[in-house]
């Protein structure tokens, strides 16, 4: 078996497209997306560069609010404050982690809900648990489009998900349970018992515990679809959390990186950002 790569470009495309519509569609109302950028790690740079270049592209309007690596946490409060409290910003988000010594819950914390785009507020995450509308967290909504656009059937379908953080593993169990979506989801970490043999009843596995290549071809039922998280830099470069050439000879799915998630994540944060804005024109 040599597995479908579920490649995320293409559906990151048509959900620009559908963020491009929705933003023209509110007229000369501008649409305003902020970032909060702390420090100077390169990787966190590239990644809030993809996202201002993506929010520009869509006909967005692009903030991005700097602070340096010694900033304090009172510093990084108050830069969340400035950004809650001007009106050209609809949506934004904390680049997420923060230097060493500074909380990065409670900067997201200082969010005001109605301009979480990247659906972490604590507000956003309990209207996710009760089934009521708002931001959802952008990689596990990503992961949702990725499903349905290469036709995966989640309705009866078992699904595992390894990792528990409150970026992408609880959010996304969520998602996959969810009334309408109807799969039998299961939250997993590196201190399951049994971890391979649990992985192996997925019909639909979500790899997103941070340890590069750490699920192998052991951890995948045949024919099931495996979707990797993980951004792991290594001397050899940039992979997973999944032995991506293993697994795809188990799986019937599986998404490489780069270029699977990664691109999903930035599409929907425009998205959460154009519906902040709709939701605050009516």
């Amino acid at each position: 078996m040599s597995a479908t790569p579920l490649k995320g470009k293409p559906v990151a495309a048509r959900l620009r497209a559908e963020v491009a519509e929705r933003v023209a569609a509110l007229g000369d109302r501008p649409v305003g997306l902020a970032t909060l950028l702390v420090g100077d790690d390169e990787a966190s740079q590239v990644y809030v560069g993809g996202k201002h270049k993506a929010a520009v592209a869509t006909g967005l309007v692009s903030l991005d609010e700097r602070l340096p690596a010694d900033a304090s946490q009172a510093d990084v409060i108050a830069a969340v404050e400035r950004l809650n409290a001007d009106d050209s910003v609809d949506g934004m988000i904390v680049q997420l982690p923060l230097p060493n010594g500074l909380d990065g819950e409670a900067a997201v914390e200082a969010i005001d809900p109605r301009k979480d785009a990247d659906g972490l507020h604590p507000h956003s995450l309990g209207r996710l648990v009760l089934g009521q509308p708002g931001p959802v967290p952008a990689t596990p909504q990503g992961i949702m489009e990725m499903l349905s656009f290469y036709d995966i059937e989640t309705s009866g379908k078992t699904a595992v998900v390894v990792g528990r953080s409150f970026l992408v593993g609880k959010p996304m169990a969520l998602l996959l349970g969810a009334k309408g979506v109807d799969a039998t989801a299961t939250v997993a970490h590196s201190r399951t018992p049994e971890l391979a043999a649990l992985c192996r009843t997925a019909d639909i596995l979500v790899a997103a515990i941070g340890r590069p290549e750490m699920i192998a071809a052991e951890f995948v039922k045949p024919g099931a679809a495996v979707i990797d998280v993980g951004i792991n830099r290594t001397e050899d470069g940039l992979v997973g959390d999944v032995a991506y050439d293993e697994v795809a000879e188990v799986a019937a799915a599986v998404s490489p990186v780069p270029g699977g998630v990664g691109p999903l994540t930035i599409a929907c944060l425009l998205r959460n950002t154009v519906m902040l804005a709709e939701m605050s024109a009516r």
